[in-house]
């Protein structure tokens, strides 16, 4: 099985680095595209255990499992780029927010196509991955696309590309909610007077802390709240202010604002050039 992921940004490498050091495939059998000279230059001479393409030609016709990873605005000039050289044998696992399944297939002239929403901390092996697969592909295909998605993390299979655009809008935009609220806290630690440093320990062990307990019990987040809170304590007065400002309702509406735009974005070019 050869794979092929097209786009070295973040989440591109993210994958190469992680299937290469999973050890599932030789680096012969292992590629990565990008249009950019200069940082496919600074890929050969990382020595990753993957070969390094400057053009689709070389590795498309030859590719098995096909990941695309590139921002969702380049998916029109991409797919014309690809169709000259691929065949209906190949499956093609798309990361890209709101670009739809039916898309895909219509874009690239072929039915194997898995829409995959993973996160940030994939960076990691911690990350958390949704993912939808066509019809058209076979169990034995899913199990190899199940292993490959599984080496940054975690996967949950859904059954409609609604809970593709919902999981973008909670596990995909999710970190940077984390990192928002992380920000907040920090800043208002040196307000306090604490120093740089001692804030960011402060914060990031009080996050650590937090998760390790959510993880080794079976107690809900509000009953987590409970035994830390009590009446007319400190705590209490701190989820109160949450509450009075009803940021509860605010972090809501921002998961939303993520999921209606994975919608949008998967509109037609033509529609949204109307709105």
């Amino acid at each position: 099985m050869k794979v092929l992921v097209i786009g070295a940004g973040n989440m591109g490498l993210t994958y190469a680095s992680s299937i290469a050091k999973s050890g599932h495939l030789k680096k012969e059998d292992l590629m990565i595209f990008d249009k950019s000279l200069e940082l496919l230059e600074t890929l050969k001479k990382s020595n990753e255990n993957y070969e390094v393409y400057d053009t689709l030609l070389e590795c498309l016709p030859i590719a098995d499992i096909i990941f695309i990873a590139v921002k969702p605005y380049h998916n029109d000039d991409l797919m014309a780029e690809m169709v000259p050289f691929l065949n209906d044998q190949q499956l093609v696992i798309s990361i890209m927010a709101g670009v739809t399944i039916e898309t895909l297939q219509k874009g690239l002239g072929i039915q194997k196509i898995v829409r995959a929403m993973p996160n940030l901390p994939a960076q990691v092996g911690m990350g958390m991955t949704s993912y939808l697969a066509a019809p058209e592909i076979s169990r034995i295909e899913l199990w190899m696309v199940e292993d490959l998605l599984g080496c940054t993390g975690k996967t949950v299979r859904v059954d409609s590309q609604m809970f593709i655009d919902a999981s973008t809008g909670i596990s995909g935009s999710g970190p940077a909610y984390v990192f928002y609220f992380m920000e907040s806290m920090m800043e208002a630690a040196k307000s306090m007077g604490f120093s740089d440093n001692d804030s960011k320990v402060l914060v990031i062990t009080t996050f650590e802390g937090a998760i390790e307990l959510f993880n080794r019990n079976k107690l809900s987040a509000n009953s987590w709240m409970k035994k830390v809170a009590s009446k007319g304590g400190t705590t209490q007065a701190a989820l109160d202010s949450l509450d009075d400002n009803n940021v509860k309702q605010l972090i809501h509406d921002a998961a939303y604002s993520a999921f209606n735009r994975a919608i949008e974005l998967g509109k037609p070019s033509m529609e949204l050039q109307e709105k």
